[in-house]
């Protein structure tokens, strides 16, 4: 009799099973992580724009609001570049007071402007502000 080489199918569909449960199990450790990454990089921009900000404000006395339409030389991405960037930034006055005193750095996830398929449900918006106090629109833990 002859020796056949190969793979029956139920060894093949045994081996698709096995890696159909390791990839449902290892994607949404992964996704997270993408999340986490992301949230990470939005956190490091809104530092840095806070800075720029403190630089901005020792030469002319006032912060500065700033947005993706009008930017004013201020950083409205959040990674490299505004296309590899899942949130895009924006400064205004704190609430109640004036942009001289107090400006607040907005971080939006997923919108038109960057990476509008990235979602972060858990946190949403990050902000940080002149005083150094930071939030989130979510309710999860979103800063270290």
């Amino acid at each position: 009799m002859r020796m056949q080489r190969g793979f029956t199918l139920i060894e093949m569909l045994v081996v698709m099973v096995i890696l159909a449960i390791l990839a449902a199990t290892a994607y949404p450790s992964y996704a997270g992580h993408v999340v986490r990454t992301r949230r990470t990089e939005a956190q490091i921009a809104l530092i840095e724009a806070i800075h720029q900000q403190e630089r901005y404000r020792l030469q002319h006395n006032s912060y500065a609001e700033f947005s993706s339409e009008d930017a004013q030389g201020f950083r409205w991405w959040s990674a490299a570049t505004a296309g590899a960037s899942a949130y895009e930034l924006d400064a205004h006055a704190c609430t109640g007071q004036d942009i001289a005193d107090c400006v607040v750095v907005r971080a939006r996830p997923g919108t038109v402007k960057v990476d509008s398929r990235f979602r972060d449900p858990d946190c949403g918006a990050l902000s940080l502000d002149s005083y150094g106090v930071h939030a989130a629109e979510g309710s999860g833990r979103c800063w270290p």
